[in-house]
Parts: C-alpha cells; sequence; structure tokens
C-alpha cells in the first residue's frame, strides 16, 4: 500500500481555519465596543463560525468547484453569522449599536472570501505556470465513451488534473483492467475514471476493491446513452444504507422559502416597475391590428404535472391550432406587434403574474402546452423529471442556446439534460446568474426568438 507524497493541499483547509478564526477576533477586538470583546464574545464567535462553515460547507472548495457555488457559500456564511451576532448580543447585552456589528461582519467576510478566492484562482495559475499541484489520472474505457473527459484534462489544466494515459477496453478486457492495475501502482496515479458502458458488474466491482485496497480515488462516467447522470443521495435508516436516485436541493424547505421570497420579490418589481404602464400600450397595439383579448392563455404543465393557465401577451390572430402547433420561423399566425413582443420576449413578461401567483418560478423548466408533453413524455427519456419542480418564465436550457421551437428531437433532448442540471443543482446564486444571461441575451437578440 502507498502512501501520497509531496502534496501540499490537504494543509489548505485547516491553515484557512485558523487564518480566519485570526481575522474575525483581530477584527472583532478593534472594530467593536468593550463590552462586546470580552473573552465569552471570542469564544462565542469562534465557535459559532466554526458551526457555520461546517452546516454550509463554507470550506468544501475542491478543484472541481465552480465560482458561482464558492460565491453561494460566501453569502450563506455572510448571513447565518450576521443572525448568530445579532442573537447574541439581543440575548445577553443591551447593545445599541447594531451598525456595529453589520460593519464588524461585513468587513470580515470581505477579507475573508478575498483570501479564499485569491487561493483558489493562485492554485489555478500555479497549476498551469508550475505544473504543481496536479492529480495524475488514468481513464478505462473505450475513446468512443471516454473522449469528452480526455479533451476536458488535456485542454483544462487549470483543474488541475493530468492524464496521464487511459485504457481502451475494445479486446482483452480482463488483461487490460490487470494492465491498469499495474501501471496505476508502478506510476503513483491518483485518480482513476471509469465508463460505466463498458463495465460489467463484476468490472466494476474489481477496481472498486483495487482502488479501495490502494487508497485510489475512482470516479464513473455514466453511460453516454443516459439523458443525465443521477445525482445518488445516500441516506441511513438506522444503520441501513439507502440510496435515492436524485439528490433535489428545493426539496430542503429552507431552500423553497429562499427561491419563494425571491419570485415574489422580483415578480413584484416587474409587474409595479413594468407591466403596470406597458399592459395599457401593448394592449391598445394589439387591439388596434387584430381583434382579440390582449393575454393570451394556455394550459400547461407545472409542478407534480399540475395543469395551470400560462399566460402572455397575444402574438397571433386567433386561430384554432394554438394549443396544438408550436409556432414556427415566419409562422403567418404571427402578428406584426406580435413578431416585435416575441423578438424581445415582452410577450412573456405577463407570466410574472404566475410566478407572484405561485404557479411558476422566475427561473426552471420552460413549461410545454400539454399536447405536448403528452408527446414528449413518450417519446424522450427522462422528460418527466422536469416536473420535480416549479416551471420556470426562463431556464438554464433557454440560456444555452435551447429556446423557442424544437426543430430536431437532440433539441428537447438537450433541454432535457440542462432542465435536470439545474434541479440537481440550484442554488439562489444559479438563478440570479440564469436571469442576468436572459437579460443580455434579449438585448443582443436570439435566432431562435420567433
Amino acid at each position: 500500500m502507498q502512501r501520497h507524497t509531496g502534496r501540499f493541499s490537504v494543509y489548505i483547509r485547516p491553515f484557512s481555519y485558523l487564518l480566519d478564526l485570526i481575522i474575525i477576533n483581530f477584527l472583532a477586538y478593534f472594530l467593536l465596543t468593550n463590552s462586546l470583546t470580552g473573552f465569552y464574545y471570542h469564544l462565542f464567535v469562534s465557535f459559532s463560525w466554526v458551526v457555520i462553515s461546517w452546516n454550509v460547507s463554507f470550506y468544501e472548495v475542491y478543484r472541481f468547484t465552480k465560482v458561482i457555488e464558492i460565491l453561494s457559500k460566501i453569502i450563506k456564511q455572510y448571513i447565518v453569522f450576521t443572525i448568530v451576532n445579532f442573537a447574541y448580543i439581543g440575548y445577553f447585552l443591551k447593545f445599541s449599536e447594531p451598525s456595529l456589528i453589520v460593519k464588524f461582519v461585513t468587513i470580515a467576510m470581505i477579507a475573508i472570501a478575498s483570501g479564499k478566492l485569491f487561493v483558489y484562482y493562485f492554485l489555478r495559475r500555479f497549476r498551469v505556470v508550475f505544473g504543481g499541484n496536479f492529480r495524475r489520472v488514468v481513464i478505462i474505457g473505450e475513446e468512443k465513451n471516454t473522449s469528452h473527459l480526455i479533451d476536458f484534462f488535456n485542454e483544462n489544466p487549470n483543474y488541475g488534473y493530468k492524464l496521464v494515459t487511459s485504457f481502451d477496453l475494445k479486446t482483452a478486457k480482463k488483461q487490460q483492467i490487470q494492465e491498469c492495475f499495474d501501471f496505476v501502482l508502478a506510476n503513483n496515479i491518483d485518480e482513476i475514471y471509469g465508463a460505466l458502458s463498458d463495465l460489467s458488474n463484476t468490472d466494476v466491482n474489481a477496481i472498486i476493491d483495487f482502488t479501495d485496497n490502494n487508497l485510489k480515488t475512482l470516479k464513473f462516467l455514466p453511460d453516454e446513452k443516459e439523458v443525465t447522470s443521477r445525482n445518488l443521495k445516500l441516506d441511513y435508516y438506522g444503520y441501513i444504507p439507502i440510496v435515492s436516485l436524485r439528490n433535489i436541493p428545493l426539496d430542503i424547505t429552507a431552500n423553497q422559502i429562499m427561491k419563494r421570497t425571491f419570485d415574489i420579490l422580483f415578480s413584484t418589481l416587474v409587474i409595479v416597475g413594468f407591466l403596470s404602464w406597458l399592459t395599457p400600450i401593448l394592449a391598445i397595439l394589439i387591439k388596434l391590428e387584430s381583434k382579440g383579448p390582449v393575454f393570451f392563455k394556455q394550459r400547461r404543465n407545472g409542478l407534480n404535472y399540475h395543469e395551470f393557465d400560462c399566460y402572455k401577451f397575444r402574438s397571433m390572430t386567433l386561430n384554432d391550432i394554438a394549443d396544438l402547433e408550436q409556432v414556427s420561423k415566419n409562422d403567418p399566425r404571427i402578428t406584426k406587434i406580435g413578431r416585435f413582443i416575441r423578438k424581445t420576449s415582452i410577450d412573456e413578461l405577463p407570466q410574472f403574474f404566475n410566478v407572484f401567483l405561485g404557479d411558476m418560478s422566475v427561473v426552471g423548466p420552460r413549461p410545454h402546452m400539454v399536447s405536448h408533453t403528452e408527446m414528449y413524455a413518450k417519446r424522450i427519456d427522462k422528460f418527466m423529471v422536469r416536473h420535480f419542480i416549479k416551471p420556470g418564465i426562463t431556464g438554464l436550457a433557454q440560456t444555452n442556446g435551447y429556446r423557442g421551437e424544437v426543430e430536431i428531437e437532440s433539441d428537447i433532448i438537450n433541454r432535457v439534460k440542462y432542465d435536470i442540471f439545474y434541479l440537481e443543482n440550484w442554488s439562489l446564486l444559479l438563478d440570479i446568474k440564469i436571469v442576468f444571461l436572459t437579460v443580455i441575451n434579449t438585448i443582443r437578440g436570439e435566432d431562435k426568438a420567433y
């Protein structure tokens, strides 16, 4: 059994704890009044900082962690640490200057967050320039199933993975797996990546036994034929391990409250700030050009497959196939004003009423008309997974080029991939990022906005 040598990154986390606690106590001593800077307060802030960081995974930052995840951790830590400090002074002290606590926590978090991001980016640069802090990896599987990962490792050295070699399992599979084991031991390999589509249960068990017995990290690539990999969640019923097929952050009540609060505030801002004056103007223009209502109402499927009325500004002449046929490019049903409001996505704004009422969210999988939902549910693997959360006005798929008309089957397959990734990796910062990208894309103009 070999031990890892020359690894200094293992010391980063304990050093970060120590440095952050020094920063917190130093700033508390110099920024707060004497009534707060006693021994018990310093003990309290140090203990509470550590406990909060454990609960929000503040120090769980890895080489593959996205910046948006780091920012999310920073915001959570800041909010909870502020609340805990106010709870302390409210319970133990008569403190009439809450602005000092806000100032102390804010400056401390800025200093700590700056250091955290500096280390993150420094290590990424360090790996590229000096070739240090790398994980040596090998891949097991046929090239057709591992080519994307091979390209990723070769094209992204800043992540800190050095692909040493790969073992193609086209022929003599068992022999190649054994050769891989020998190579890993002889060349001080850190991680093994295996393509599940090329491995039998026996092969998987053999690789697991090898990595466990030799202190190597093992990770698997899902079958490329699947729409998306499962985000498995492990729970224990007593001492019995139970695996759930999918971990959905929005199943947690605190996250639901956070997302709903964002939805209410954002939809209220749009309704009061834009729709209050824009609706009368559009109503006149829509009515002048064609007969019919100002708003178009359509039944769509939402959370848990329940149907709801989705609202839009009417952009087409009245027709009998509005609930059956999706709008296509140069569709003759679209009016002149309709073409403008569709191109600028203004026709979607009434859906903020749906958000305010709770049928939709600002961000989420786009809802489809009922007839299309039934059709895609039969044809597209895992299409129904999208209905585990509320549909949105915009979504991750839409900001990545999969909005509007479904022209070929890969359009809807990729849309489902992004939707499932979103529901398994939701965060408030991800919602804000999607909203920002949606606004940018709308200003630039999109080819499929018609």
